[in-house]
C-alpha cells in the first residue's frame, strides 16, 4: 500500500502513514490511526501518573495508604496486600454488554466500579519497598518510579539494575551515584550527565570510560582531568580536597561553573550507540527504532518511548517497559513476556489483551480491569472460548456503528486509545511534564486538571548546615522546608547515611524541585529540524537549544570527538 496523508482529528495537522505502517496495522488487525503521532503520545501520557502520590483510605480494609489516585477521584482503591489477595474476584463486577450504548461509556462505568491497586507496581517482587510506583523487583527502595531491579535507591525515575543511587533520572547499571541523568554502568558519578562506564566523576558531561574527572566534557578513556586538563594523580587529589564538595555552597558554585564550561563544547545530535537505522533520542543497541525515545534492545519499533528493559520488537505507539514485548500497540506500562496487547494500561505477562487495565498473567480479555490469571472475559464477565470470540467480533463492529463521541467532537471507534473523558488523572499529574501547555489549554482540549490540595507549608526552624560534616542525627527528626517552593520534607536514615558516605551536602530543595531541576538536561520527546553547527547539514534532533548551541551531525561528531 502507498503512503497516505491524513489530518489529525485532534490537532488538525497533517501526518503521514507509511507503507510499513499499514503492514503493521494489518498484522495486528487494527485500522490506521486518526490522531497524529504526537497527539497519540500525549493522549497515552495522560494516563501515566508517575510521580504524584496521595494519602487516602483503602476501600476494603480501611487502612491509611498511599496511592497515585487522589481521594476525590470517583474510583475504588485497595491497598497492595488486599488488591493482590484472593479477598475479591474481578468477575463479581462482570456485566452483560449493552449494544444500545457506546463501548467506552460502558467501560468507564466498569473502571469506576472495580477496585484499582493503590500503586502500580509488581507488589509480589518488592522487598521493603512500600513507597515505590511503577516499579518491580526492588529491595530497600523509597520513592522510586519507573524503576526495576534496584536496591538501596531513592528519589529516582527511570532507574534500572542499580544500587545505592539517589536523585537520578534515566540511569542503568550504576552504583553509588547522586544527581545524575542518563548514566550507564557508572560508579561514584555525582552531578553528571550523559556518561558511560566511568567512575569517580563529578560535574561532568558525555564521558566514556573515564575515571577521576571533575568538570569535564566529551572525554574518552581519560583519568585525572579537571576541566579537560590533565593532572598527575597527586595534583588531582590535592585539587579535589581543596574543592571540598561536602559544602552545599561549593557544590552550587562548581555546578554553575561546569555548566558554563560544557556549553562551549559540541553535542551529538542524539544520544545513542550500537544502533542500525534509528531516529529519536536515547536509543541503544537497537535496529529500526524510529521516532522513538529511551530505547534499549528494540527492533522494528516506531513512535515508542521508555522501552528501557530489553528486548522489544514489532511495536508501535507504546510507552514504557518492554522485557519480552512483541506486537504491542497503543499501550502504557506494559511488559514482561507480553504479546498482542492493544489499547492497554498496566498489563504484564499476558497476551491477546484489548482495552484492558491492571491485568496480569491473563489472556483473551476485552474491556476488562483487575484480572490476575483471567481468560475469555468481556467487561469482566466470564465466557467460554467460543462465546468470547463471537461476542468480541460483534463488539468491534458495534464500536464503529455506534462510536463514542467526546465533548470536543472527536470520534472514538475501534482502534482508538481510551478517550480523554475516561482518563482519571489531571493533565498536570501526567502529560504536563512532557507536553506542557497549562491549565486553560488543557481543559479546552478535553483533559482534566488536578487542583492543588489546600495545605499550609510550615516554616522550618531547623537550619541545615552547609557542610555535611556538621550535620547531626537530630536532622532526622526535623521538618525541613524547600528553599525554592516552601514544601516541607524530611530525611530518612538511608538517605543521611548515603550523604555522609559520599561526602556530599544535604539538599536544600524538596524531592520534586530536585527532579525538575535535573530533567532540564533531558531532551524532549519529539525532534525538530536543526542545522549541524560545523557542516551546516540539516538534521532532526531532540536536543534543545538551552542544553547546547553547538550541535554536530553524526559525521562531524565522529571526526572530532571519537
Amino acid at each position: 500500500m502507498n503512503k497516505e496523508t491524513k489530518v489529525c482529528q485532534n490537532c488538525k495537522n497533517q501526518f503521514t502513514v507509511e507503507p510499513e505502517d499499514f503492514e503493521f496495522y494489518s498484522k495486528i488487525k487494527v485500522p490506521p490511526p486518526t490522531w497524529c503521532p504526537r497527539c497519540r503520545a500525549q493522549r497515552r501520557y495522560a494516563l501515566r501518573n508517575e510521580r504524584h502520590l496521595y494519602k487516602r483510605t483503602c476501600n476494603l480494609c480501611r487502612k491509611n495508604i498511599i496511592s497515585y489516585l487522589a481521594p476525590e477521584y470517583p474510583y475504588k482503591v485497595f491497598c497492595q496486600p488486599d488488591w493482590w489477595s484472593d479477598k475479591w474476584d474481578p468477575r463479581q463486577y462482570g456485566r452483560d454488554y449493552d449494544f444500545s450504548r457506546p463501548f467506552f461509556e460502558q467501560l468507564v462505568d466498569l473502571w469506576r466500579d472495580v477496585p484499582w491497586p493503590a500503586l502500580g507496581n509488581g507488589y509480589t517482587t518488592l522487598v521493603n519497598s512500600e513507597y515505590v510506583h511503577m516499579s518491580s523487583d526492588s529491595k530497600n527502595c523509597y520513592l522510586t518510579t519507573h524503576a526495576d531491579h534496584n536496591e538501596d535507591c531513592a528519589y529516582s525515575s527511570g532507574l534500572k539494575l542499580s544500587k545505592d543511587v539517589f536523585d537520578a533520572t534515566m540511569v542503568q547499571g550504576t552504583e553509588f551515584s547522586y544527581e545524575c541523568l542518563n548514566v550507564v554502568k557508572g560508579y561514584r558519578n555525582f552531578y553528571s550527565v550523559d556518561c558511560e562506564s566511568s567512575q569517580d566523576i563529578y560535574f561532568s558531561k558525555n564521558l566514556v570510560g573515564c575515571n577521576d574527572c571533575i568538570g569535564c566534557v566529551n572525554l574518552r578513556h581519560k583519568s585525572y582531568y579537571i576541566f579537560n586538563e590533565p593532572y598527575s594523580k597527586e595534583e588531582y587529589t590535592k585539587k579535589f580536597t581543596e574543592y571540598h564538595f561536602g559544602s552545599r555552597k561549593n557544590v552550587e558554585v562548581f555546578r554553575k561553573k561546569a555548566e558554563d564550561f560544557w556549553s562551549h563544547y559540541p553535542s551529538k545530535y542524539y544520544h545513542g550507540s550500537h544502533n542500525v537505522n534509528v531516529s529519536g533520542d536515547y536509543i541503544y543497541e537497537s535496529k529500526n527504532a524510529l521516532y522513538s525515545y529511551e530505547m534499549l534492545g528494540v527492533e522494528d519499533c516506531k513512535y515508542c518511548q521508555f522501552l528501557s528493559t530489553k528486548p522489544s520488537r514489532d511495536c508501535y505507539d507504546y510507552t514504557e517497559w518492554g522485557q519480552g514485548a512483541e506486537l504491542i500497540y497503543e499501550a502504557v506500562v506494559v511488559g514482561d513476556s507480553v504479546n498482542n496487547v492493544r489499547f492497554a494500561y498496566t498489563v504484564y505477562s499476558s497476551h491477546n489483551i484489548e482495552y484492558s487495565a491492571h491485568s496480569h498473567g491473563s489472556h483473551d480479555l476485552f474491556g476488562c480491569i483487575g484480572f490476575k490469571q483471567g481468560e475469555y472475559c468481556i467487561l469482566n464477565k466470564q465466557y467460554s472460548k467460543e462465546e468470547y470470540r463471537s461476542l468480541h467480533d460483534k463488539i468491534i463492529k458495534q464500536m464503529s456503528a455506534l462510536p463514542y463521541t467526546d465533548k470536543n467532537g472527536r470520534v472514538y471507534e475501534y482502534g482508538e486509545f481510551f478517550p480523554l473523558d475516561l482518563i482519571p488523572f489531571g493533565y498536570n499529574e501526567t502529560a504536563e511534564e512532557f507536553f506542557p501547555m497549562g491549565k486553560e489549554k488543557a481543559l479546552l482540549q478535553g483533559y482534566h486538571w488536578k487542583e492543588k490540595d489546600q495545605q499550609e507549608y510550615r516554616q522550618s526552624s531547623y537550619k541545615v548546615p552547609d557542610d555535611i560534616n556538621d550535620v547531626q542525627d537530630d536532622i532526622l527528626e526535623a521538618l525541613l522546608a524547600c528553599e525554592k517552593c516552601g514544601r516541607n520534607y524530611r530525611l530518612i536514615q538511608m538517605e543521611l547515611n548515603f550523604y555522609r558516605k559520599a561526602g556530599i551536602p544535604i539538599p536544600s530543595k524538596c524531592y520534586d524541585c530536585r527532579h525538575y531541576e535535573r530533567v532540564r538536561y533531558r531532551s524532549p520527546l519529539f525532534a525538530s529540524g536543526k542545522l549541524c553547527s560545523k557542516c551546516g547539514k540539516n538534521i532532526m534532533s531532540n536536543i534543545p537549544e538551552h542544553i547546547t548551541t553547538i550541535l554536530y551531525c553524526e559525521e562531524c561528531y565522529q571526526k572530532e570527538i571519537i
